[in-house]
């Protein structure tokens, strides 16, 4: 489901006090550094593979202690009502910034971000497509991560969300829906601590062993849609199609099986060198990022087991928040 602008608030609230609490009773040791080194930054894994302390992307989910620890965060969790992925608590440190970048990688193109300010003051401003707003505390909000985007802590405490990756669910798309429709959040119910709450629901499959055919025409398709119109596109679409094509031709005959990786590999191999010659590397989408780039981060470097990069993807033009 397509957000219809960069950010969208949904029209739900959350008991900020609460969730305050909930974290400062977590010990310090739970606050890991930021794992590119960002100034400023640390998270606490809340839902990780296999409820590991990491900050890995891929397999299946579980909590971490620290989310077993915070009984009102699981409660928010299942009232959102979604399939959650990579979560933590993300803190900023005041006068800190996550510079301009894009999070480009599989991941980003298959997960929804939800944030849920919890400790935050008003110079604190996260900007996205070139809209800029400050989440105030209890709010929940969700947005584009292959806009470029930013945030800036202008206050004087650290900033503390909730922040929650899901490829999405029911109840979570009927939120986006209503806020698209105009439902804000100033007269939605609060949900205080306590309330009954339904099971919560962990990715388990997130990364396919080969991508199949129909995957690969729709990274195809979505990223032309995102690149301008020109003589560069014109020449770089027919190839794209026709690697799509020769795919879905070696899917027919092999499928998932291990058989067929050669014949994969030697379909990528042939159709980078290709891009190359065309310079696909000098058209650039509507977030800057260039094509190249992006069919390599969503297709080339995941579609078959050899040739997956780390599980942690590199986001476009600086550190990922």
């Amino acid at each position: 489901m397509r957000l219809d602008r960069p950010l969208l608030k949904l029209p739900c609230r959350y008991d900020a006090a609460a969730l305050a609490a909930e974290v400062a009773a977590l010990p310090p040791s739970a606050w890991l550094p930021h794992p590119g080194k960002l100034p400023g930054n640390d998270a606490v894994p809340l839902i990780t593979p296999g409820g590991t302390i990491s900050n890995g992307f891929a397999g299946p989910m579980a909590p971490t202690e620290h989310l077993r620890a915070c009984p009102y965060i699981m409660q928010i969790m299942a009232d959102i009502g979604a399939v959650w992925g990579r979560s933590r608590l993300m803190g900023l440190a005041p006068g800190s910034d996550v510079p301009d970048h894009v999070d480009v990688g599989y991941y980003w193109r298959t997960h929804l971000r939800v944030h849920v300010p919890i400790v935050t003051e008003p110079s604190v401003s996260f900007t996205a497509g070139g809209e800029t707003v400050h989440m105030a505390a209890g709010e929940c909000w969700v947005f584009d991560t292959f806009q470029m985007h930013r945030v800036r802590n202008g206050g004087s405490a650290k900033r503390v969300h909730l922040v929650l990756d899901t490829v999405g669910g029911e109840r979570l798309w009927d939120l986006v829906a209503a806020a698209q429709a105009g439902a804000g959040s100033d007269g939605a119910e609060l949900v205080p601590p306590g309330a009954a709450n339904g099971p919560i629901a962990y990715e388990q499959v997130n990364l396919p062993e080969i991508m199949s055919g129909w995957e690969i025409r729709c990274h195809i398709d979505y990223l032309l849609g995102l690149a301008p119109a020109g003589p560069a596109l014109d020449a770089v679409a027919p190839r794209l199609d026709r690697f799509a094509s020769s795919w879905m031709a070696v899917w027919a005959e092999h499928g998932p099986s291990p058989a067929g990786l050669p014949a994969y590999r030697r379909l990528i191999e042939t159709v980078r060198e290709d891009l190359r010659s065309l310079r696909a590397s000098a058209i650039l989408l509507h977030n800057q990022v260039p094509l190249d780039r992006a069919l390599a981060e969503l297709i080339f470097l995941v579609a078959v087991p050899a040739d997956r990069a780390p599980a942690a993807p590199a986001p476009a033009l600086a550190a990922a928040r």
